[in-house]
């Protein structure tokens, strides 16, 4: 289902915009001293007397955390020979070519080292993620600029007319003509494993502010990424927030994701998932696929599931999450509290908790708001008050859970097997993703949320 764009909340917005003004390419002095990486592809390589030596194939840099990555040297072609000229050995990086301190050189083959990235071989035309504007992009060009005498990648350009730059007339890439610079600060960086010379793209160490993304906007860098880069950041994020992104993902995208993970992996964030999300998930793919990911799960998480996919779609069965939290009558607010504590991970699916006989059948269904005002030494049963609880059986349609809905006049409905046991809940928000699929999931937000 198509989901509308996340809008950040203002604690966010104040947050990136109070780290846009401390980065470095905001300062006008550095911006107007601006070196295109790409402009220097192919440029003389002089030594300190003015001797061409070389041309220019790309510029190195190391990503160990850092928001800026200092330059440890370039890479020349001499005759047939791409050789390293580490920095402490550049007197100068300028637009149009590179002055050498020495004439000493190491004519040996270059070779990566470990956690070395080549930025017009490895970023240049790669998936970059913009962490402040929870976008994908695709770098056209990079930018270096001396900081407090040390040269640094500072900026990426993502314009398309610095793309257009790059590809016309070789007197057209001389001139490097910044168009829509992001601060490197804000950038999440992938980068080659291992120092290999090809391979998968890898996720570097994740930015404190990757870190403090939503799971929605997760979500749409997740969509927006390629393959290799979408199982990258997938493979950094904490096993919870990965899931409650996957939650938040367009099921076309995410069908697609959990096909090209390896199963294990597509089997263990299927049940880090709220079960009837992951039970939708399932049930769009082909079943052969299903089988394999149920099969890879956890024994709990898999029975759990199986027995949500025997409901079909459109039925309260099909709808309903079975997160419960079931309590005795003899049980007190306090305690009661204690288990609400403890179902946190779950906040999104409770709305109220169920009070069951010693047969587990519905008593009563007892609020948060009632909870919250109640002392703490009261019994849950002479806590609970009218209205009566609303259930329905998992057979019931999506007509038959609407008129429910309406006449209760309540935030959600207890689904109960024959024996008046609950087996599920239906929550309003629910109720409002199967009539308006294309609205994206929508989440109330609960009293202790």
């Amino acid at each position: 289902m198509a989901r509308l764009p996340t809008l950040p909340t203002a604690a966010a917005i104040r947050r990136r915009r109070e780290h846009r003004t401390q980065r470095v390419i905001t300062n006008r002095a550095i911006a107007d001293a601006l070196v295109s990486t790409a402009a220097l592809v192919g440029r003389p390589v002089f030594e300190h007397r003015g001797a061409e030596v070389g041309r220019v194939v790309d510029l190195v840099v190391r990503w160990q955390g850092e928001p800026y990555p200092p330059v440890t040297g370039l890479v020349m072609r001499v005759g047939r020979r791409r050789a390293f000229v580490p920095i402490h050995q550049i007197a100068e990086i300028a637009p149009d070519r590179v002055v050498l301190a020495s004439t000493r050189l190491d004519l040996r083959d270059f070779v990566r080292r470990e956690g070395e990235v080549v930025l017009n071989g490895d970023v240049v035309d790669h998936q970059l993620v913009d962490v402040d504007g929870v976008r994908v992009v695709r770098a056209s060009d990079l930018y270096l600029a001396q900081v407090s005498g040390v040269h640094r990648l500072v900026g990426v350009d993502v314009g398309f007319q610095t793309l257009l730059r790059r590809l016309g007339p070789t007197r057209w890439r001389l001139r490097a003509t910044p168009d829509r610079v992001i601060d490197w600060a804000a950038i999440q960086p992938f980068g080659t494993p291992n120092g290999a010379r090809r391979g998968p793209m890898k996720m570097h160490t994740p930015s404190q502010a990757l870190r403090r993304l939503r799971p929605s906007e997760l979500a749409d860098l997740l969509e927006e990424l390629g393959r290799e880069e979408r199982q990258e950041l997938l493979s950094q994020l904490d096993a919870e927030v990965a899931s409650d992104a996957l939650e938040e993902m367009d099921p076309d995208h995410l069908g697609a994701l959990l096909r090209e993970s390896e199963p294990e992996r597509a089997a263990a964030l299927l049940a880090g998932m709220e079960p009837d999300e992951a039970a939708d998930a399932l049930r769009d793919l082909e079943p052969a696929e299903a089988a394999e990911l149920l099969a890879a799960m956890p024994e709990e998480s898999a029975i759990s599931l199986r027995a949500l996919l025997l409901y079909r779609e459109g039925t309260a069965g099909g709808l309903m999450t079975t997160n419960l939290v079931l309590v005795r009558p003899e049980q007190t607010v306090g305690e009661v509290r204690r288990i609400l504590r403890a179902e946190a991970d779950h906040q999104a699916d409770v709305d109220a908790v169920i009070i069951v006989d010693e047969d587990g059948r519905v008593i009563h269904d007892l609020g948060l708001f009632e909870l919250l005002v109640a002392a703490s030494d009261d019994h849950v049963v002479e806590v609970a008050g009218p209205p009566a609880p609303t259930t329905v059986e998992p057979e019931a349609t999506l007509d038959d859970v609407i008129e429910q809905f309406i006449d209760s006049r309540g935030s959600s409905l207890i689904v109960v097997d024959a024996e008046q046991r609950p087996v599920g809940r239906i929550l309003a928000d629910d109720l409002i993703d199967a009539l308006v699929p294309e609205r994206g999931r929508v989440r109330f937000p609960r009293l202790f949320g």
